[in-house]
């Protein structure tokens, strides 16, 4: 069966970054990855939680956020972390969680970094979109520190991107859009670096448990697309590490 857009089983659906996206975050890009659309914006504080104060080490954390109507219902807003649904809490802590993966904390010294993630527009992979964009803005505070003379070099020591497989129609895909991902009979999301190691792994059977022959298939998927996701982010940040 075709897939809903007509994209073949391995082809991921076009994906843009721009960046500098606004004018007062240290480091900022808005990420398109089919209908799927975030923000996200990178802020340097001169500060860290209590749990790294005196450290002499930095820290990287991130806030995922959906506006109301970047889908075809309202979402309620999130007023507060006191509030915050149980979805966006989890998506932040992984996007936390990846970028810190590849960042020098060392280096990056003590001070904080927060990348606020906001999907204007949502079509499925949000999460994946967060983690990709989320990375370049990571990148372009990190390049301000450099160039304020803060820093003697970009405290990262790789690149990190997610993408999201599974299996629809019981065909193994790439890079889901909503239609296919709310149908999924194995949903999976996989966070990796340039040098195709994992970061993490999220996998669900929704309709059935699924094989080891499956999931290799989904992974060989994941490889190829986060590599894809990697060269498009080194048209902005260049080689890193």
């Amino acid at each position: 069966m075709a897939r809903p857009d007509l994209r073949r089983n391995d082809e991921m659906r076009k994906m843009k970054i721009v960046p500098n996206f606004t004018m007062h975050a240290e480091g900022s890009v808005l990420i398109s990855v089919g209908n799927t659309k975030v923000i996200c914006n990178a802020t340097v504080e001169e500060n860290v939680p209590p749990h790294v104060k005196g450290t002499g080490r930095g820290w990287v954390t991130a806030e995922y956020s959906m506006l109301p109507r970047a889908t075809n219902t309202r979402n309620r807003r999130d007023i507060s972390k006191l509030k915050l649904n149980g979805r966006s809490a989890e998506i932040q802590r992984l996007i936390g969680r990846a970028l810190r993966a590849v960042t020098d904390m060392e280096a990056l010294g003590e001070r904080q970094i927060i990348i606020d993630c906001d999907v204007i527009q949502a079509d499925g992979g949000t999460r994946c979109a967060s983690i990709t964009g989320g990375y370049v803005a990571l990148w372009l505070a990190c390049k301000k520190l450099v160039d304020d003379g803060v820093l003697k070099k970009i405290p990262l020591t790789g690149q990190v991107a997610a993408v999201s497989a599974g299996i629809w129609n019981d065909e193994p895909i790439l890079d889901l859009a909503y239609e296919e991902d709310s149908h999924a009979i194995v949903d999976a999301n996989f966070v990796m670096t340039e040098k195709g190691e994992f970061v993490e792994i999220q996998g669900t059977g929704e309709g059935r448990p699924f094989t080891k022959e499956e999931y290799t298939r989904l992974m060989s998927l994941a490889r190829r697309g986060t590599a894809k996701l990697c060269r498009e982010q080194r048209k902005i940040t260049g080689e890193v590490g």
